[in-house]
Formats: structure tokens, C-alpha cells, sequence
């Protein structure tokens, strides 16, 4: 006589799933506060870091940097010394025209990437609830199973 399939195996549920239920998806607010610390002071830095970055990070602020380097243009280009215009390239607009552009294109990227996070957290949410489905499914298979046996079982008898 085989003994009852619950014997053989028995479901246990791995303690991530609860932990996953409980927090939720990573927010923005958590690495805040890992990086700048959890109190007042934290939260002051990484609301002002954040908003400076919003600000700066737009194609408005790009051009807006172009027109105030583009004002020292003709003292670096009449000087006629090259140091001067290399410097006014690379110092004056390259690295200010150039830092909201990166920040733009980094929020673009970082966009995408926050999609990506997204769409994987609601898949791996939807595989855990497929395999919660495949578990009750095989439950019901193992108590037919032990019915079948029991009655096969008692037709011997």
C-alpha cells in the first residue's frame, strides 16, 4: 500500500514572499534615505539634491547655459590666444552646456530603466502567483490520486 501523497511532499512557502508583500516594490524614497541617512537632515539633502537635478537636468536649463557662455564667446575668440579659446571650449561650454544634456539624457535612461524594474517586478509577481495556481492544482491532483489509491486499495480488500 503506498502512503498518502502528503507524505512525500509538503509546501512550504519561502519567507520572501511574505517580505516581498510587505515592502513592496523599491521606491525612490528608501534610496533616498540610504544614501543621504533617514532623518531630517537626509531627507533636507536628497529633497534639494533631487530638485536642483530636476531643474538642471531639463533641455531649458541647456539652453539657457549656452546663452551665458556664448556672452564670454567673443572676449575668448578676439584674444586671439589659444589657450584662452581652448579653455573657454572646454571649461566655459563644454562643461556647462554639456551637464544638463547628460543630466537629460541619464533621466531618459533612468526612465526606461524604472520601466524595465517595473515590468519585471509585475512579472515575477505574476510567475509567483502562476506557481501559487500550479500548487492548489497539484493539491487537488494528490487528493484525487489518494482517493483513486484508496478505492483501488479497498476493491483488493
Amino acid at each position: 500500500m503506498l502512503a498518502g501523497m502528503s507524505e512525500f511532499f509538503e509546501y512550504v512557502q519561502h519567507p520572501h514572499v511574505h517580505l516581498r508583500k510587505e515592502i513592496g516594490p523599491p521606491k525612490v524614497a528608501a534610496a533616498a534615505a540610504v544614501v543621504h541617512g533617514p532623518g531630517r537632515i537626509g531627507r533636507f539633502n536628497a529633497k534639494v539634491g533631487l530638485k536642483i537635478t530636476l531643474i538642471v537636468g531639463t533641455m531649458w536649463c541647456a539652453y539657457l547655459f549656452t546663452l551665458i557662455a556664448l556672452i564670454s564667446a567673443p572676449n575668448a575668440f578676439t584674444s586671439g590666444d589659444s589657450l584662452i579659446i581652448v579653455s573657454w571650449i572646454a571649461q566655459t561650454f563644454l562643461q556647462l552646456v554639456l551637464l544638463p544634456i547628460i543630466i537629460v539624457g541619464q533621466n531618459v535612461q533612468a526612465a526606461a530603466a524604472d520601466a524595465r524594474s517595473l515590468a519585471t517586478y509585475d512579472d515575477a509577481s505574476a510567475v509567483l502567483e502562476e506557481a501559487k495556481q500550479i500548487q492548489a492544482h497539484l493539491k487537488v491532483q494528490d487528493d484525487a490520486i489518494q482517493q483513486i489509491l484508496a478505492t483501488l486499495s479497498a476493491a483488493k480488500a
